[in-house]
């Protein structure tokens, strides 16, 4: 019998607030029965959701706030007005106490980061976290970051990533040696930016848990050269919007090319299976979710406009890091590789 476990919702986030929210939870209960929710934000809007979902009301507590952090605050207001009584501080509050095991939010993203960090703390050793996200490939899928927490990173940051990234990989997809690549202009060692070079000389010049394959470029993250990708949050969040937005204009020319005769929609109907499996495969609700590594707790951002299967994904994604100690993971990682007087050797060079 698995122990039950709490998240904490930051029910009034995102595009659509508690509607979604509410609905998102209960279609996680599906897939994790053994899971229970503390709901944070206006009493009376969650309340009138839950009547519709009593799988949801019956394994569910609700903490009031009557504030709500903007979608367009900026994160330094974020901290000065919603500390202490917004939705989104309260459910992070509530991973730092101890009575949630992870926090889901479709907030603000720089709110939430700044929120997150300020309450939960970074490791020890990391300078600024970074937000994973899971990125579909040819055969499977893998891990990307950083997608947006940072711009720039120097090469002691993009080592951390490539260590909190492989401690995901192994919880997450269970691989005892997941192979990790640099994201760069090219795969020759001479290229890309002086912080990138000198990162992958301490990827190769250090004992790791993982298998270091080298510079990665943008089309190896879709192939699955590699199961986790490094870069920093700039060119990270690009290339995850562009792929989005790729992804949304190949659904449009099929749709388009299946209806442009009666010659094709016959030709679309005979292939309807294979179409349904492509566009589950390219469906960035399934994926849906970033993690914010790096923290002392587990702090998810679900895309603000996403609908209720997205936002289960994301909890989906808080319950499995949450099952898998994915901090504890992260946290033994940075202490063991850090320490290693190679790493601190080619620190003083």
């Amino acid at each position: 019998m698995s122990v039950p476990l709490t998240i904490a919702l930051d029910a009034m986030g995102g595009d659509h607030g508690p509607e979604i929210v509410i609905s998102g939870a209960s279609l996680s209960l599906i897939h994790h029965p053994d899971l229970s929710f503390l709901l944070f934000g206006n009493e009376q809007s969650i309340s009138a959701q839950l009547k519709s979902h009593p799988n949801v009301a019956g394994r569910s507590r609700i903490i009031h706030t009557e504030i709500a952090v903007p979608m367009d605050a900026k994160p330094s207001q974020a901290l000065r007005k919603g500390r202490w009584k917004s939705s989104m501080w309260l459910a992070i509050e509530a991973v730092k106490k101890g009575e949630a095991s992870a926090i889901v939010s479709a907030g603000n993203t720089g709110a939430l980061m700044a929120m997150s960090k300020f309450c939960l703390h970074a490791l020890p050793e990391i300078e600024r976290p970074a937000i994973a996200a899971i990125w579909p490939t040819v055969d499977n899928e893998c891990i990307v970051l950083d997608v947006g927490a940072n711009v720039g990173a120097d090469a002691g940051q993009l080592f951390s990533f490539a260590l909190m990234g492989a401690a995901m990989a192994r919880a997450l997809m269970g691989i005892d040696r997941p192979k990790v690549g640099l994201l760069n202009v090219g795969v020759e060692e001479i290229k890309g930016l002086e912080e990138i070079r000198k990162a992958s000389t301490m990827l190769r010049e250090t004992e790791l848990p993982f298998e270091y394959h080298g510079f990665v470029e943008g089309d190896d993250v879709g192939q699955g050269t590699v199961d986790v990708v490094v870069t920093e949050g700039f060119s990270g969040n690009i290339a995850l919007k562009t792929a989005e937005g790729t992804a949304k204009q190949i659904g449009q020319y099929l749709r388009a090319a299946m209806t442009r005769s009666w010659l094709s929609r016959i030709g679309a109907f005979l292939a309807q299976d294979a179409f349904k499996a492509l566009k589950d495969k390219m469906d960035p609700r399934h994926l849906n979710g970033g993690i914010f590594l790096g923290l002392n707790g587990i702090s998810i951002k679900s895309h603000g406009n996403t609908d209720a299967i997205g936002f289960a994904s994301a909890i989906d994604l808080g319950y499995d890091m949450a099952k898998s100690e994915l901090v504890s993971r992260i946290t033994n990682d940075l202490r063991t590789f850090h320490a290693a007087p190679e790493l601190q050797q080619q620190r003083v060079s």
